[in-house]
Order: C-alpha cells, then structure tokens, then sequence
C-alpha cells in the first residue's frame, strides 16, 4: 500500500489472484467434494483388492491410513472375494455363519476364546485384514461404507437438483439422520463393557447398512444445499471485489487518463 493508502499495482495484483482462486472454488465446490468422497470410498474398497492381487504394502497404507477414523474390526466389517460379504458375531444371531465359526481356524485368533468379548479380541480383530476363505475387508466397517458411500451418491444426486432443493428440516434429519444411527449404535455400545445395561446386543450388517446409508444421505440434504446457499453469496461479493479490483487496476495503466 502506497503513503496515500491506494494499493499498488503489484497489490491489487495478488488481489485479484486470490478473489479468482476464491471464485473458482465457489462455483466448483460440489464436484471438489464429489472428487473427495469418491476417493474417500473407493480407496476403502481399493484395501481389499490389493490384498486379493498379493499387493500387500500398499493394502496396508490404505488400513493404516483408515485406522485412525474407523475401528475396523472384522466382525462389523465388509469382506470381498470370499464365501460371505460379512462375518457377524455369533451373538447378532444372524443366518450367516458366525465370525467366530471362521476365526477359529485362522492362526491370527488361536489362543483367543472368540465368544468374550475382551480387548485382544477387538485388538486382533482390528489388525486382521482376512484370508482365501474369508476374503479381505474393507478399510472401513459396514457402517462407514454406508455413511460415505450414500453421501457420495446423494451428492451426485444433489448436483441435479441443486438449486431447487431446500435444507432438510432439523426435526426430519433429527428422525431420520441421527435417529436410527443413534438408536441402533448406542443401544449396542452400552450392552458391552464396562456399561453393561442389558444384554449384550450385537447389531446386524443390514441393521449398520440402512443406518449408516440414511444417515449419509440425511448428512447431503442438510449441509449441501446450506452451502449452495453460501457459495452463491460468496461468488456474488467476490465478483463484485473482483470488478472493483479491475476498475482500479485500469486506472493506474499510463494511458488510462488519455
């Protein structure tokens, strides 16, 4: 900034740089949070198919770079290239065999008693990536598949109808968003240890599907169209800073008072 507090040219300059940077992402802000949800969820179902292919190493950065947003244990986990898609405790009674019935033939799970629900179990269980029979599972749980993989769908289909939708009610996301996820996370949660409120709970893959993919979808009706919202308004003052910055800029060029 000059003495007489006008910008330089060189200011305005970067000004105007930025505005555009700010601009562009305002109007491309859904397909960069497409591109990110995409990558989110493809690389999670990538995990398993390195694995299947012998690629180890890298199956292994994808686990380890999921670990830390997800719990991974196999028992609540998607599985690919094996005789089941999923492998539930035994105690969700559900009509696929059991985790246990499958565990207790991997080297990974011997000496473990399978049916105590103790922090090796879950310690092992988290570190197992699968086997020929089982196949190998994702680098996320059943329910995160869910959450993610809606969100990304729901997004695409935002990107339809974009600007006619309104934002979810906060009583409808309440009911249908938190709600179930709630109810069926919570209701399992406080059936083990140390909480123990009633018998122990093991929810079904079906039960963390719907959840999980109600929950993501909810998660798009309520945020997206809040930020259509605000992008709209920040494009609209950017563009007005924008032809403010060119309007000075063209009168410092030397033949701009000819």
């Amino acid at each position: 900034m000059t003495a007489s507090g006008q910008r330089s040219e060189s200011e305005l300059r970067r000004i105007i740089k930025l505005n555009r940077w700010v601009l562009w992402l305002s109007k491309h802000w859904l397909a960069i949070a497409l591109v990110i949800l995409g990558l989110y969820v493809g690389l999670a179902l990538a995990a398993p198919v390195l694995m299947a292919v012998g690629a180890e190493g890298p199956a292994n950065v994808l686990y380890a770079f999921y670990s830390p947003m997800c719990h991974q244990f196999a028992f609540r986990s998607w599985f690919l290239f094996g005789d089941q898609h999923a492998y539930p405790r035994q105690v969700a009674g559900s009509s696929l065999t059991s985790f246990e019935a499958y565990a207790a033939n991997d080297p990974h799970f011997h000496g473990l008693n399978l049916a105590h629900w103790t922090a090796d179990l879950q310690l092992r269980s988290r570190s197992f990536k699968g086997n020929e029979d089982m196949g190998f599972k994702t680098a996320l749980c059943e329910r995160d598949m869910l959450i993610y993989g809606a969100m990304f769908l729901a997004g695409l289909l935002y990107g339809r109808v974009r600007n006619r939708l309104r934002p979810a009610p906060i009583w409808l996301y309440l009911i249908l968003g938190l709600g179930p996820v709630g109810l069926d996370g919570f209701s399992q949660l406080l059936s083990y240890p140390p909480f123990e409120f009633w018998p122990v709970r093991e929810t079904l893959p079906t039960y963390r599907a719907l959840t999980g993919a109600l929950f993501g979808v909810m998660n798009i009706w309520l945020a997206f169209p809040y930020l259509q919202m605000s992008m709209r308004e920040t494009m609209e003052t950017v563009e007005i800073k924008l032809a403010q910055a060119y309007a000075r800029l063209e009168t410092m060029r030397p033949d701009s008072a000819v």
